[in-house]
């Protein structure tokens, strides 16, 4: 394997010592690996802490934003919270479709209101909810915030849910590529470039750089045909994670989904009597004969009106979504030339320095 000459080496020797540079060469690509998986794992931690902060302050604050609905939440706290459990499950990766969630939560909160609204001596039949439920479509019960509700939240919740899974497919890509074994042809170039000098008495002689980075490319051919697609992906990242700030923000909808459902419900109960009349035409009267049919509930005004830029977050939390955003793109641009750079990378922990260039191994002997 090494350059015809005197040398201190048995053809043993030099397969054993090509055999150790393979193996020194691998390590050197597995702890570089390492390296990047520990910045996506941390790119990871640091948006699902962010991403599980903004998701549980939006729980937190239905109390705040509906306690004024009265009974009408405080008897259907389950619901609220079966729904946050949806989002979180989803965010997490379960199989469950957003859409038809969504649906149907404002399917059963329109049956809670419904209810709440009639008379306590009407019973209300499990049929003619169904029937008062496929009216929302057309009737609109809840005006058009369930629809602009669910656009949001569905886009917001596809992005991060598919940002967390990018970053974790990211790291498992270049943990399995970078335990990928070297080819026989790169282990002979390898035992040329590191072990070579040894085998000729030039211990302390370091491979030049340019011979380096020549056999590293040639050895990691493979890996750097992954850049175009690698760069791709990474660009895709970049985006993805800019669009968290895009208007409206990922923190701005998350905040808001208890001022929607409250302002939701407030429409339908002032617009109760006319949507009741509505639903009598076409799914009749419901209870007994002679029962009466539901009275409109008279909703108590609140002071104000509550709109979704009252809880819009603080500029304290905007600011933070922003150095979120940075932070996350910032460093991500920083992966985007892996592949191609590895060779350099390795050559720097192999290769003479800048000052030993007229002194190093060129693969045959100690010169420029």
């Amino acid at each position: 394997m090494c350059p015809q000459g005197p040398t201190c080496c048995t053809s043993t020797m030099e397969e054993n010592l090509a055999s150790l540079s393979a193996q020194e060469t691998e390590g050197l690509i597995r702890e570089a690996g390492r390296s990047l998986q520990a910045s996506f794992n941390s790119l990871h931690r640091s948006f699902d802490t962010y991403f599980t902060e903004l998701h549980g302050r939006s729980e937190r604050s239905l109390q705040e934003v509906l306690s004024s609905l009265g009974p009408l939440y405080s008897q259907n706290t389950r619901l609220f919270a079966e729904l946050y459990t949806d989002l979180r499950q989803y965010y997490r990766g379960s199989a469950l479709n957003l859409d038809e969630n969504l649906s149907d939560f404002w399917s059963r909160l329109l049956e809670r209101t419904f209810k709440a609204s009639a008379p306590t001596d009407v019973t209300v039949s499990e049929d003619y909810f169904e029937c008062v439920a496929k009216q929302q479509e057309t009737l609109r019960p809840f005006g058009d915030i369930p629809r602009d509700m669910k656009t949001k939240v569905i886009r917001s919740f596809v992005t991060a849910r598919s940002f967390v899974q990018g970053l974790l497919v990211s790291a498992d890509v270049v943990k399995k590529v970078s335990q990928v074994s070297l080819a026989e042809e790169c282990t002979k170039a390898l035992m040329k470039l590191i072990y070579c000098p040894h085998c000729r008495g030039l211990a302390s002689v370091k491979p030049c750089s340019n011979y380096c980075s020549n056999v590293m490319k040639g050895c990691l051919a493979n890996q750097a045909d992954l850049d175009p697609v690698w760069q791709d992906l990474i660009d895709t990242m970049i985006q993805v994670a800019s669009s968290f700030s895009t208007e409206p923000s990922l923190d701005v909808v998350l905040s808001s989904i208890p001022v929607r459902i409250y302002q939701a419900v407030h429409y339908l109960q002032e617009n109760m009597d006319t949507f009741t009349a509505k639903v009598f035409q076409i799914c009749g009267t419901p209870g007994e004969p002679g029962t009466g049919s539901p009275t409109t509930h008279e909703q108590k005004k609140k002071s104000g009106s509550l709109t979704a830029l009252d809880h819009k977050p603080s500029p304290t939390a905007e600011l933070r979504m922003e150095i979120q955003v940075s932070e996350l793109s910032s460093k991500l641009r920083e992966m985007r030339q892996y592949w191609v750079q590895l060779p350099v990378a390795l050559c720097s922990k192999v290769a003479a320095g800048s000052n030993s260039q007229d002194n190093c191994w060129n693969g045959i002997t100690k010169a420029r």
